[in-house]
């Protein structure tokens, strides 16, 4: 037999991962922490803190255009990650990578094509205008804003959902439509439960960057709708409060942690289909 590798093995393997670990995730969220709880002169203080209550509106906004295009992602992706999923192999790879391929592009890029689309004068408007119909006023809305983080988020959902689908054991449904089980029956009783860790990778995968976005709200919103990220953004960018930028970004972490804990308590017991974080 041949010998297994020791514990030590595996602990050199793991050695540069774990180094990463503490450099990139653990140190930087310390340095978040003490500046959070710190005033400029590097004192302990807490009215950092007491001051995130005045963008109790910002928060609320945020966690709302989230949930919006959390749910609009969920509703277009679950059929057409069902459809990929039906097709031969060869077609799954190529409609697979046409949900990739826009992730090719940087994503200042993709904002920038939604604003040429939405735009009074863009190409929408100007199709409108050719066809005799009055112009919408699409751009600078939250709905712009809400769309965005669609486009942008789309593939993160579809993805998870699509391996979800490949796993699915189609006998099961045809067993449920051989039992009685009418479309809806079937995708509630059969389809949801066995790709339920699918849907929570995508809705956390989703709604994640949606609440913490930043630029997508500054070009499709015009600055009318501010997030999150915008506070942050600017209290490091152009106020240069960085001991307020990081209490907020602080309350932003805890707001995921949150999300990534009710998601894993949900997924608990799922064990095929999807990556819970």
């Amino acid at each position: 037999m041949k010998n297994k590798p020791s514990s030590k093995f595996y602990n050199g393997i793991s050695a540069p991962y774990a180094l990463w670990c503490v450099l990139f995730i653990v140190a930087p969220l310390i340095i978040v922490l003490y500046y959070a709880l710190t005033n400029s002169d590097g004192n302990f203080t807490l009215d950092n803190i007491k001051h995130l209550s005045m963008y109790g509106d910002t928060i609320a906004r945020s966690i709302y255009f989230g949930l919006i295009a959390t749910v609009i992602c969920l509703f277009i992706s679950y059929p057409l990650a069902y459809f990929i999923s039906k097709t031969k192999a060869s077609t799954q790879s190529v409609l697979i990578m046409m949900v990739m391929v826009p992730m090719w592009m940087n994503f200042l890029l993709r904002t920038y094509a939604i604003m040429v689309l939405f735009e009074d004068t863009g190409i929408i408007n100007n199709i409108l205008n050719a066809l005799g119909i009055s112009p919408v006023h699409l751009i600078n809305t939250s709905g712009a804003v809400i769309f965005g983080m669609v486009y942008n988020y789309l593939p993160f959902m579809i993805l998870p959902l699509y391996t979800a689908m490949t796993k699915l054991d189609y006998r099961l449904i045809e067993a449920a439509r051989d039992l009685g089980a009418n479309g809806f029956q079937t995708v509630k009783d059969v389809m949801i439960p066995l790709t339920k860790s699918g849907i929570i990778s995508g809705i956390t995968m989703v709604f994640v960057p949606s609440v913490s976005t930043f630029y997508i709200s500054q070009k499709l919103g015009g600055g009318k709708y501010t997030l999150i990220g915008d506070i942050i953004e600017m209290q490091f960018q152009t106020a240069y409060n960085y001991n307020l930028g990081a209490s907020i970004s602080m309350l932003l972490m805890i707001l995921i942690l949150i999300c990534l804990a009710v998601m894993n308590k949900f997924g608990e017991d799922q064990t095929e289909g999807g990556v819970v974080v």
